[in-house]
């Protein structure tokens, strides 16, 4: 089966042409980045033993473009604990950083008699026709998801199910949080409130909270895009999984008008 990434060594990845971008087809989309981020830190974690932290939060500061190049991702530990731990890992392009990602990882306990407080389920993707992204967008990630909007895909306001039959790294299982993680970042493309041809507003950052682990092969995302009146926008999606939400996700953007 074709997957976005190929490790070539401990902590060395290869992009596939499968991680082709929206903005430039020959860079990668950050999305499946963000992905084989949390498999590489559930990695790192996992080497140490078993301690009972999950993630609950994935923040991502995108530094430069990647090339569809050979990188490195580099994890270090800043905050140590026993029921809450702060992450850093870094990857490394071209001998630069090129996306510097901080993961919150806390303990997990028994707070069902008191929770409450999300949103209503997501109808299921089951009876929902496909989109092809692809007539908005181009890049050969793409041409990779399957997409399907409940209800009318309106400019700055869309919800849709994504997933896609490829694996985020060759030869190897990867957990259902990273491969629900990797298609996060498409938020930004699924509620375009204006014409990409004419506009551009790419993300500079991505931040993900989750209130509990998501699970199966589906990402629902509940987007809004605000775009401000001096060159700076909001994508906001509440995140879904077959069973209701799960978090939240922000993306910073930059906005300006396409050259000419």
């Amino acid at each position: 089966m074709i997957s976005y990434f190929e490790r070539t060594g401990p902590g060395r990845f290869r992009p596939t042409a499968a991680t082709g971008g929206a903005w430039a087809v020959d860079e990668q989309h950050i999305s499946p980045m963000t992905g084989l981020i949390v498999h590489a830190v559930e990695q790192f974690t996992a080497a140490r033993g078993a301690d009972g932290l999950v993630v609950a939060r994935v923040s991502m500061d995108i530094l430069g473009v990647l090339k569809l190049e050979d990188f490195e991702i580099h994890i270090e530990t800043v905050r140590p604990g026993r029921t809450i731990e702060l992450l850093e890992a870094v990857v490394v392009a071209r001998g630069r950083p090129a996306v510097r990602a901080r993961v919150w990882r806390l303990a997990e306990l028994d707070t069902a008699g008191a929770a409450g407080g999300q949103a209503a389920a997501l109808p299921g993707p089951e009876s929902v026709p496909r989109w092809a992204m692809s007539d908005a967008w181009p890049g050969e990630f793409i041409t990779t998801l399957d997409v399907r909007p409940i209800g009318p895909v309106r400019p700055g306001r869309t919800t849709a199910w994504i997933s896609t039959g490829l694996d985020l790294l060759a030869g190897e299982p990867v957990s259902e949080l990273a491969g629900f993680l990797a298609l996060v970042d498409t938020a930004n493309g699924i509620a375009i409130r204006e014409s990409p041809e004419e506009w551009l507003f790419p993300n500079l950052d991505l931040t993900i909270h989750l209130h509990r682990q998501p699970r199966g092969r589906w990402t629902g995302l509940d987007t809004s895009v605000v775009f401000g009146p001096r060159g700076h926008g909001l994508t906001t999606t509440t995140l879904h999984d077959l069973d209701g939400p799960v978090g939240r996700a922000e993306q910073i953007l930059t906005v300006r008008p396409a050259p000419q």
